[in-house]
Order: structure tokens, then C-alpha cells, then sequence
């Protein structure tokens, strides 16, 4: 089977995908969503940090059904790198900390999960800040602040320690977009900020932390085993709409945790 990369330029999620189904997921029945598959990880980069011509082949969908004209995706600066399942494992550190969040639908019910690694075997399993009224991004990001505030206690007892998330949204909103945000007034141009209040009480927290903690980015259902605990443990936040954030205290059984429902 040939191995293809996708690359997603606007949808709800935006990045580089290594699988159709995981793809399929942030564009379909989206808006206006624009994406493009390559034969390489390096046509897909390139393509996804507008310095390529093949970006202008990107499909569009409009309304969820495919069509509309070629796109072309415009150079940014601003980019984050996505960690592989191999690139995670060698990361050098005491503490790894895993997030995720999940909506159905979205918007709708939303939850948040988080795996904690020490010494690369999974040592603690969070879940919860249910709300009813959620988004996506709104569970992402109530995942990252809680690893935050995790990882400023790692970090108080001397172990090193990085995030790893698979919304480069929230990693963009708190560790780039923030600054300039804040700079303005809290204001950008072209619109408003979306879930303003909760990126404002996050950002002095990563400014705090930002040069002994990195927040890296993953990408979900691709392997990457702290990812899909945390994505069991946002599912279970659904599910159990505990509106705290509770650890769990069932057996850390890897196998039969990821035997239960994904997001």
C-alpha cells in the first residue's frame, strides 16, 4: 500500500495528516475546507508552508461536497512542527504529557483527557471540564491549560518535562498568536478571537514556562500511544460529564484502555 500525507489548509483541524480517515474528519462537511494529498512528507511540508506550487491544487470543498476552484495557500511564517511516534519515544525527558479533547458534536458535548509518562511508561490518566455546550477547540484547549499547570508542578520538582498536543490550533493560539493578540489589545485583524477569555488565562501560565517547557505537536489516531489515552480519557469526560478534572483510578491496562470508544 502506498503511504500518502494530507495536507489540510483550512478544516477543523489544520496540518499534515498521514492517514485518509484522519483527514476526512477535519474536512468533510466543513466550509470552505481546502486540502491536498502528496507522495512525500516533504512535498506535504513544503505544500503546508506555502513554498510550493503544488498548494495550488489544493481541493475545495464547499458546504461538505467536493468541487469549487484550485486554492492557493499563502506563505506564513508561523509554522509548527509535527512530532512522529518515533520522534516522540527518543524525546530525552522525565515527563511527557499528553492532550487531548473531544466533541459530539461539535459543536455540542465536549471533554478533555490528558496521559501522564514518566519515564516514558504511562504513570497518570486525567479526564473531565465536561461542558454541554462545547466546541472542539474548546476542549483542546482546556486540555493544554490543565497540562500547563501539570507541568509547572514537574517542573517545581526538578523534572524536565515538554506537552504534546494534537490541536496545533491551541499550540499556535498560546505559544505565537497570544503575543501579538496581547500586543493589540487583544484584538487581531479580521474578526474577533474565538474563546478569548480562556487563551487570555492561559497565556501568562505558557509565558511563564515558555522557556523550560516546549508544546509540541502530534497528530491524533496515528499511533502516537499518550495521544490516544488522552483521547479515551476526553471520550470518558463525555461520558461521565464530570464537569472537574479527575484522575483516573481504574488499572493503567494499556491494551484494554485503548479498547475503549475513540473520538
Amino acid at each position: 500500500m502506498i503511504k500518502k500525507f494530507y495536507v489540510v489548509w483550512k478544516g477543523r483541524e489544520t496540518g499534515i495528516f498521514t492517514d485518509w480517515n484522519t483527514c476526512k474528519k477535519q474536512v468533510d462537511a466543513f466550509p470552505g475546507a481546502k486540502y491536498k494529498s502528496f507522495k512525500t512528507r516533504a512535498e506535504a511540508e513544503a505544500a503546508y508552508t506555502g513554498n510550493a506550487g503544488a498548494a495550488k491544487a489544493a481541493v475545495s470543498f464547499g458546504a461538505g461536497k467536493s468541487g469549487g476552484s484550485p486554492v492557493k495557500k499563502s506563505s506564513s511564517r508561523q509554522t509548527v512542527k509535527t512530532y512522529t511516534a518515533d520522534e516522540v519515544a527518543a524525546l530525552s525527558l522525565d515527563t511527557k504529557i499528553f492532550t487531548d479533547g473531544g466533541c459530539e458534536p461539535n459543536p455540542g458535548e465536549a471533554g478533555s483527557g490528558i496521559a501522564i509518562y514518566r519515564n516514558n511508561a504511562v504513570d497518570e490518566l486525567w479526564y473531565g471540564l465536561y461542558s454541554p455546550n462545547g466546541t472542539n477547540n474548546t476542549a483542546e484547549l482546556h486540555a493544554l491549560h490543565q497540562a500547563l499547570i501539570m507541568a509547572k508542578d514537574e517542573i517545581e520538582h526538578d523534572r524536565s518535562v515538554a506537552i504534546l498536543c494534537d490541536s496545533k490550533y491551541s499550540i499556535q493560539c498560546v505559544t505565537q498568536w497570544a503575543v501579538n493578540w496581547q500586543k493589540k489589545g487583544w484584538k487581531k485583524n479580521g474578526g474577533e478571537i474565538k474563546n478569548l477569555e480562556l487563551i487570555k488565562e492561559m497565556f501568562p501560565l505558557h509565558q511563564q514556562l515558555k522557556d523550560k517547557v516546549q508544546v509540541l505537536h502530534v497528530n491524533g489516531h496515528v499511533g502516537v500511544e499518550g495521544n490516544e489515552l488522552a483521547d479515551r480519557m476526553s471520550i470518558l469526560a463525555i461520558k461521565a460529564k464530570d464537569p472537574s478534572f479527575t484522575r483516573y483510578t481504574g488499572e493503567l491496562d494499556v491494551n484494554g484502555l485503548l479498547a475503549m470508544r475513540a473520538g
